[in-house]
């Protein structure tokens, strides 16, 4: 095949997949459409709250004598935690960890365990109450670990309906507004926008050991934590009829 007929052929294969292209645009008219934007958000309190208690053995004299057992004071935990009402499953031990008592240039003779125990909640009303029966002194912090919905996925589905029905309503508003009607739905698109719950703000984050607090007098917190908020975004595109 010489160079003229190879042009030749090149040009009718470019004419054919033109002539094909057309006939397939002319097969397929263009569609009116719409796209749009839809939004829905939703505030809910945490209902489990994790909060971490740290608990250390001491002495009561500066001579390292008269300790305070571990076991001492996690019984005392555990009876507030039981006469708050909190189930035997929601109070496990969280981390334990030992360190010696150095006295000026003497050698460590003494060791003192620290344990840290999680209490899962859903408010943090009895907290304060609870952490007042327990010896002060063996107090090492309080503090929240986390906070969660238990029904977060069920939240999740229901505000990208509700977002996903907002667009909807836009595009059906903005039609009307042109003298157009709102047809049927031809693509639907999840905007991440990622899920990051709010910081926790609360009466009590963290307690010092050295706080006073009076367990016959030390009443409830009724100032819960923030709510956490769930927003989602769609885009949907809609036939124009």
């Amino acid at each position: 095949m010489n160079r003229l007929t190879k042009i030749l052929a090149m040009s009718i294969l470019m004419l054919a997949t033109a002539f094909v292209s057309n006939a397939q645009t002319m097969e397929k008219p263009l569609v009116k459409k719409i796209e749009v934007n839809g939004s829905a958000e939703q505030e809910v309190l945490p209902d489990e709250i994790y909060v971490s208690v740290s608990l250390r053995e001491y002495f009561k004299d500066k001579d390292n004598k008269n300790k305070v057992d571990i076991m001492v004071l996690e019984k005392q935990l555990q009876k507030a935690v039981e006469e708050a009402g909190i189930p035997k499953e929601n109070f496990t031990i969280g981390a334990i960890n030992g360190y010696r008592e150095w006295w000026g240039k003497k050698k460590p003779t003494t060791f003192l365990e620290t344990k840290s125990y999680v209490l899962k909640v859903a408010n943090l009303y009895k907290i304060d109450g609870i952490v007042s029966k327990v010896d002060e002194k063996g107090v090492a912090g309080i503090n929240i670990d986390r906070y969660e919905f238990s029904k977060i996925e069920q939240l999740r589905r229901d505000i990208k309906i509700k977002a996903l029905q907002a667009a909807k309503e836009k595009a059906k508003y903005l039609l009307e507004g042109i003298g157009e009607q709102l047809g049927e739905a031809i693509e639907i698109t999840e905007i991440d926008n990622g899920y990051t719950p709010q910081p926790v703000y609360s009466n009590m984050m963290m307690r010092s050991a050295k706080m006073d607090m009076a367990a016959d007098a030390m009443p409830e917190s009724t100032i819960d934590v923030q709510k956490i908020k769930v927003r989602y975004e769609m885009k949907a595109v809609f036939k124009i009829k």
